[in-house]
């Protein structure tokens, strides 16, 4: 795969009961313990793939997030196509370069510019 998707995010109403329903379902160690009450789920065993689980401002939705060498460029790329830029090239406090588009449906993908992510 060209552009692996790296990272999910599942947002929810209330971020701590959704952080409990899949640690509970799942048996995931969901690591909220920040200012922003993120919780990172990490890849066990070089299995998956890490994600993170919180509150969403905008409501519940789930979000892939796909590695790519070059936000703007894929950003211009998507819109070419029919998307929609959501969120432009930002960096994450602590975290990655990002930034979010629509698909021609409304699909909600996130992308990460490679080699970004802590810990990658």
């Amino acid at each position: 795969m060209a552009n692996p998707v790296i990272h999910f995010e599942i947002l929810g109403k209330d971020g701590k009961k959704t952080q409990q329903f899949y640690a509970s379902l799942f048996g995931w160690n969901i690591d909220a313990n920040n200012p922003m009450d993120y919780g990172m789920v990490s890849a066990q065993d070089g299995a998956g793939i890490g994600g993170g689980v919180a509150a969403g401002q905008d409501g519940p939705m789930v979000t892939v997030y796909v590695d790519v060498a070059d936000l703007g460029a894929t950003l211009k790329q998507a819109e070419a196509l029919g998307g929609k830029t959501i969120m432009p090239p930002m960096d994450v406090p602590g975290g990655p370069k990002m930034a979010q588009f629509a698909d021609p449906d409304g699909n909600i993908i996130g992308i990460i510019e490679a080699g970004s992510m802590p810990g990658a």
